[in-house]
């Protein structure tokens, strides 16, 4: 495969001024992987900072109510922020100090991202700006609140629809213009090569723990391993140590928002359309004339346009099953997980765990499925709560 390539996905489209920055971050990474000390020091902070390695949990009372296949959590909830973005963020944030860069930029949607990077920067005494859409803003006051804590600057980016898309818009183009003492802490695993690769490699952690973990627990691989994909870091972290397992089955979970039928939703691989989108060729929603659609989700964290290109190429060759999950039944999911586990999911989790009830119940009890918690919910409690009208249902 070609590099920075995923079957025809991926690839650097960019103005020429990031592409210096790009070749020194690729030669910067290839070094760190190869380098002991980097990854010793990781290690520590993963262990000593994050909390790591985080619980693989058997759900039994949620097992019990849904019937059919046994249901684990893989607990990145736990992680110090509480979602798995702080894995990213600390490689990233190591990766800026050997290049020797000590500002920090980066986007945020939920504000998982961005409460994970002003995490980082406040450990390692770096400058931290984050954009976020003036919408994201609203529905999560809290993360901002809490990145202000952390010494972050906040901007908010009141164009477009105010949601991630538009945040990523205005984090590229202040990159550019400071491209030269500033690394750009992209989120997920999207944007231009090396990118995808970073942020999967960084994240790679949840699912090389996972695969350890249900052995021990269980003596054997999952049947079917579930997460929920934006843009697609939590899942592509999960699922890349089981890639080459062709027994067990992969589910990656779209937010279908209002339905697909509707229009008003966030499933990029759903509607088909392939197109070019911060940088990497994608499967991204667009209208007719190539114009790039607003996504919808009320989940603040999937709330984006398209998907990264190394899941549009793993739909391509069958790999991964993608399917979507409706605002309405990510609610569900959230509702059934806080009542049966005492765990409130993020939105974004509780999408995978929609789904993976809805799986289990067509399996067997012998059988197994696994779903990356990948953040817990406190950060959702006002959306959530008025999405219920005030009260729980």
């Amino acid at each position: 495969m070609k590099k920075g390539r995923y079957g025809k996905f991926g690839g650097q489209y960019v103005p020429e001024t990031l592409m210096t920055a790009l070749i020194e971050l690729e030669q910067a990474y290839e070094a760190a992987k190869e380098d002991p000390s980097f990854q010793k020091e990781l290690d520590y902070y993963l262990r000593d900072f994050v909390g790591r390695e985080n619980p693989l949990y058997f759900a039994e009372r949620l097992t019990e109510l849904v019937g059919g296949a046994k249901i684990f959590l893989k607990r990145e909830d736990l992680n110090h922020t509480g979602a798995h973005k702080i894995n990213n963020s600390l490689g990233q944030a190591l990766l800026a100090i050997r290049m020797g860069k000590r500002k920090i930029v980066a986007e945020t949607g939920a504000g998982q991202h961005g409460v994970a990077t002003a995490t980082a920067c406040a450990l390692f005494g770096l400058e931290c700006v984050v954009f976020m859409g003036k919408e994201d803003i609203r529905r999560q006051q809290l993360n901002v609140f809490r990145m202000e804590l952390l010494g972050a600057k906040v901007v908010s980016v009141d164009k477009g629809a105010g949601t991630l898309k538009d945040a990523v818009n205005e984090a590229l183009r202040y990159w550019v213009a400071h491209v030269d003492d500033t690394h750009y802490i992209l989120g997920s695993a999207l944007g231009p090569h090396p990118f995808p690769q970073i942020v999967r490699d960084f994240q790679r952690v949840i699912g090389v723990e996972t695969r350890r973990q249900i052995v021990e627990k269980t003596g054997r691989l999952p049947d079917a391993v579930v997460a929920c994909i934006g843009g697609g870091s939590n899942a592509i972290g999960m699922f890349h140590p089981f890639v080459d397992d062709e027994d067990v089955a992969l589910y990656g979970v779209e937010a279908a928002g209002s339905g697909i039928a509707s229009g008003r939703h966030a499933a990029a691989i759903a509607d088909g359309k392939e197109g070019v989108l911060h940088g990497a060729y994608m499967y991204v929603l667009q209208d007719a004339d190539g114009f790039i659609q607003e996504a919808h989700s009320i989940s603040a964290g999937l709330d984006y346009p398209a998907v990264g290109p190394e899941h549009c190429h793993l739909h391509d060759i069958g790999r991964v099953t993608y399917s979507a999950v409706t605002d309405t039944e990510a609610l569900e999911g959230l509702q059934v997980l806080a009542r049966t586990e005492g765990i409130i999911p993020a939105l974004e989790s509780a999408h995978a765990v929609k789904f993976a009830m809805d799986l289990a119940r067509d399996m067997t009890s012998e059988e197994i499925i696994v779903i990356c918690l990948s953040g817990r919910g406190d950060k959702d409690m006002q959306t959530v709560r008025e999405a219920l009208g005030g009260g729980v249902q």
